[in-house]
């Protein structure tokens, strides 16, 4: 892969990691812009590593690496996930971030139009849906 191309590919993950980040952020999520940003701009680093292993040596596998990456990101969603006061919470925030990790390897990979849709699907969830979620609440509230 390219010089250019890869750097394209993360400039790419930034950004899109960095739109599901500001919307968190905006929430007052733990897990904001920063965290977002890094974790699809590591998640494309890893799946840019694979192709250039696997250009220099044929013997890289990205599916071992992507697969690497999604166990790995397991680790940081947990750990935004608290149980308390009779609930549990975070679990929005530590999808949020499995999600942001997965456009990120699309990204990485050349995958723009996939990354882009998952995207635009991620962030059509944690906002409309939210609204949805809201009046339905609200609607049950006054039913009872």
């Amino acid at each position: 892969m390219p010089d250019y191309t890869s750097i394209i590919n993360l400039i790419i993950a930034f950004l899109l990691g960095g739109a599901i980040g500001w919307v968190r952020e905006r929430e007052g999520k733990i897990a904001g812009l920063r965290t977002h940003i890094l974790v699809a701009l590591g998640a494309a680093l890893f799946m840019v590593i694979s192709a250039e292993m696997m250009g220099k040596s044929g013997i890289a596998d990205p599916g071992r690496i992507a697969a690497g990456v999604a166990t790995g990101i397991g680790f940081i969603g947990a750990g935004c996930i608290v149980q308390g006061g009779g609930g549990v919470r975070g679990i929005t925030t530590a999808a949020s971030i499995w999600v942001t990790a997965a456009v990120g390897m699309a990204a990485g990979s050349g995958s723009y139009a996939t990354a882009l849709t998952a995207t635009i699907i991620t962030l059509i969830t944690l906002q409309l849906l939210r609204e949805l979620e809201r009046k339905i609440i609200k609607t049950k509230g006054h039913e009872e």
